[in-house]
């Protein structure tokens, strides 16, 4: 029988146990053998010759930087499992030199992003946030005004990646028009979710609620402005669960200042949180949570789960199914 291929997981510690549960742990050992108690990027740092051995780095948040120094301590490397979405943190223009195959975590992160996504956008065509403030407000019942409800209603998805498809997919129960932007979705794969593709003004100007799932790259940030909220329908609803930077933040401030009958849903801001004094902690149309849309607490044994999937095809020889490419990262968040 050969012998397994060696690894160590680094990650942070506060966040290890949910990660890598203890039947992930005893999936991976399957595959692999630790050469030593898991670290945590600080402590590694200290012991680089610890990845001197290592063939299969198993990570999460708190991932090391895969920059020359820490390649220079890792000879055999052979893979990178980061059960975690975004790999742009860590990756190098050294690291993609060595060839050196990368896993990421994004699509089984994008579930309760996707979730979290589809129970806003449901509660807003009721418009439940807003009379729910406004009966807390008033210490009465709010008037219930006209409202969109599903049937019929119009979604925009401002992106078909991982999450915005997965939203797509869920959004196919309700008998809702979905719509979507995206310059890299063909029309193939947007028929297969369902959706209608069009230009990044008509999301707006004819969607009762527009949800925001692209990456955060120099060409989309503060892409969501001035003129795009003002176009947007009466009583319609922004909902932001990808980064807040996509959304260019006074324009939105003056906007909803303005337009008291539109709601912003904001599950991410920039700076993050918002600085102190923020108009977006007091206007009444704006909804704020902190960032946890994705995966948090039992959830985040699904992306270990994906790993340990990843990390058994990998010692098999087997095609890598979520392995992420140098030309694709420069697409993801």
């Amino acid at each position: 029988m050969s012998q397994k291929l060696r690894a160590l997981l680094v990650m942070n510690d506060d966040r290890r146990a949910d990660v890598y549960p203890r039947h992930v742990l005893d999936r991976l050992e399957e595959s692999v053998d630790f050469c030593h108690p898991p670290l945590n990027r600080i402590q590694l740092a200290a012991s680089p010759d610890l990845m001197n051995d290592v063939d299969v780095l198993l990570t999460s948040w708190g991932a090391p930087r895969l920059d020359a120094n820490f390649l220079a301590s890792a000879p055999n490397l052979k893979a990178v499992l980061l059960a975690a979405g975004s790999i742009k943190e860590i990756v190098t223009d050294d690291f993609w030199s060595r060839e050196i195959p990368i896993v990421s975590a994004a699509a089984a992160n994008a579930i309760p992003v996707a979730e979290f996504t589809l129970a806003q956008i449901l509660l807003s065509l009721k418009r439940a946030p807003v009379l729910a403030r406004e009966t807390a407000r008033a210490g009465a019942l709010a008037q219930r005004p006209p409202l969109a409800g599903t049937y019929g209603s119009r979604v925009g998805l401002l992106s078909l990646g991982e999450i915005g498809l997965q939203v797509a997919r869920f959004l196919q129960a309700f008998s809702v028009d979905v719509v979507a932007h995206d310059p890299y979705a063909s029309t193939e794969q947007a028929t297969a979710a369902g959706v209608e593709l069009v230009t990044l003004q008509e999301l707006f100007a004819s969607s009762q609620v527009v949800s925001i799932h692209c990456p955060l790259l120099p060409a989309t940030r503060g892409m969501v402005n001035r003129d795009l909220l003002e176009s947007m329908q009466p009583d319609a609803t922004l909902i932001n669960t990808a980064r807040g930077a996509l959304i260019n933040e006074s324009d939105l401030i003056d906007v909803l200042a303005v337009r008291p009958d539109l709601t912003a849903m904001l599950d991410v801001t920039w700076p993050e949180p918002p600085a102190p004094g923020s108009p977006l902690y007091t206007l009444p149309n704006v909804f704020l949570t902190p960032h946890i849309a994705g995966s948090l607490g039992s959830e985040c044994g699904r992306l270990g789960a994906l790993v340990a999937d990843e990390c058994e095809r990998f010692v098999k020889n087997e095609n890598l199914i979520h392995e992420v490419s140098q030309a694709r990262a420069q697409k993801r968040a």
